[in-house]
């Protein structure tokens, strides 16, 4: 009974690997497996939205995350990001700057606050 069982553990081991390594299929090895691809990337053509990221999903590989497409989405975010913050100083230095000018006009005499000489005045 041992003797069998060895036997057809063997068997099972030899069709396995012919199967594998092709021998007699007559197609050849097994293919090589198409890794898989992110299927919803980021937009290149507009700016992300909060939509974009909540939709970003990685499709998974042998050890997590393929890490070439977390790497370029964490890229394109941080360079958006930075974008942003940039723009919102900009932003928030033109706006101090024009109520800086806005409060020195406001504080400035204007020709009407100025007292009128007249003849009485010329005294």
């Amino acid at each position: 009974m041992f003797l069998f069982l060895v036997v057809a553990l063997a068997v099972v081991v030899a069709a396995v690997t012919l199967a594998v390594v092709g021998g007699g299929g007559g197609e050849g090895p097994l293919p090589e497996a198409v890794p898989e691809r992110l299927h919803d990337p980021l937009p290149p053509d507009r700016p992300l939205s909060r939509a974009d990221v909540d939709d970003l999903r990685f499709p998974l590989a042998a050890r997590g995350y393929r890490m070439t497409d977390v790497d370029d989405a964490l890229n394109r975010l941080a360079a958006e990001l930075a974008e942003r913050d940039a723009r919102i100083t900009d932003l928030e230095t033109a706006l101090a700057g024009a109520r800086a000018a806005a409060h020195t006009a406001h504080d400035a005499p204007t020709p009407l606050d100025k007292p009128a000489h007249g003849p009485e005045d010329q005294q």
